[in-house]
């Protein structure tokens, strides 16, 4: 198992050194000059004020000088500042970073509390109307995209009942967010949950602890619901990856102050340092997150322990 966990940690590392290069290119892949464009709304900036910030930002280095200067000052914990504002971007995006978190796990809750149950059910009930009602249920979710749905659940539960505030902070303004994120996604977690329940149902030691006698509840708890919740597991690290995809929409929807908004903001000003920082916070949680997975697939299969 330490072995099994040390190449997914060289893996993860790998990734976040990738992330590094990435943003590093970002500000050089944009047409024309970076500086001129960053600053294009500010008025009476003049050509000696703009060589001063290309070379306060490193622009006027080759771009592997500028590369390991990036990479030392990350080492530093240094992100750079703000266009605007000449804030640390490190501490903006630790800031706002918690919000993110807290929404895409919320809604990993739902998408679980919801998605796990009613794919174990439809799999022991399957081929009657039940499963035909779960999978139905299943197409039109993962159909509805984010926008919409968040549209729909705004004005049903905060402007036609008024039970739940539009937007801000604090616990109420998570529900809805939250439940944008999650509803979709159960559906996709009750597909996988029931096609993986199937799939354990039908292996030969299944058959041979119904064979012996056990009573269907501990066959179904102990055997089939081990098992099959291996490949849910690895699924639900790819769908942690896509609701932190989904909650830069969502987060700007119902004005959740998280990492995404911010994002959206710095695009519009043309903050790039705020932009690259923020690529790089993304792909390290995300890196961060499979990782924890990683642990969690490796204790629910004895394989990979063994190996």
């Amino acid at each position: 198992m330490l072995s099994y966990l040390s190449k997914r940690l060289a893996m993860g590392l790998a990734t976040i050194l990738i992330a590094t290069v990435a943003v590093t290119l970002l500000i050089h892949l944009v047409p024309g000059d970076p500086v001129q464009i960053m600053y294009a709304q500010s008025q009476g900036t003049t050509p000696e004020q703009l060589e001063e910030i290309r070379a306060r930002l490193g622009l006027d280095q080759p771009i592997i000088v500028q590369y390991v200067q990036y990479l030392g000052r990350l080492l530093q914990g240094d992100m750079g500042v703000t266009i605007r504002g000449q804030q640390p971007v490190a501490d903006l995006l630790m800031a706002r970073l918690p919000n993110t978190l807290l929404l895409a796990f919320s809604a990993m809750a739902i998408a679980v509390a919801i998605g796990l149950p009613a794919g174990f059910w439809a799999a022991y009930k399957r081929g009657t109307w039940v499963d035909s009602a779960v999978m139905m249920t299943a197409i039109a979710g993962v159909s509805i995209p984010h926008f919409w749905l968040g549209l729909v659940l705004m004005f049903w539960f905060a402007v036609d009942l008024g039970w739940l505030p539009v937007a801000g902070g604090g616990p109420l303004a998570l529900v809805l967010p939250a439940m944008t994120l999650g509803l979709s996604n159960a559906a996709i977690v009750a597909r996988m949950t029931r096609s993986s329940m199937i799939d354990v149902m039908e292996q030969d030691f299944v058959r041979t602890a119904n064979a012996k006698g056990l009573p269907k509840a501990v066959v179904q708890s102990r055997h089939v619901l081990r098992s099959g919740l291996i490949p849910v597991v690895t699924m639900m690290g790819l769908q942690f990856t896509y609701m932190m995809g989904g909650a830069i929409v969502v987060e700007n929807i119902f004005a959740w102050n998280g990492i995404g908004r911010l994002a959206i903001e710095a695009i519009f000003q043309r903050d790039y340092p705020v932009i690259q920082g923020f690529i790089l916070v993304f792909a390290t949680t995300v890196v961060v997150v499979m990782f924890l997975l990683d642990l969690v697939y490796a204790l629910l299969d004895p394989r990979i322990r063994r190996s």
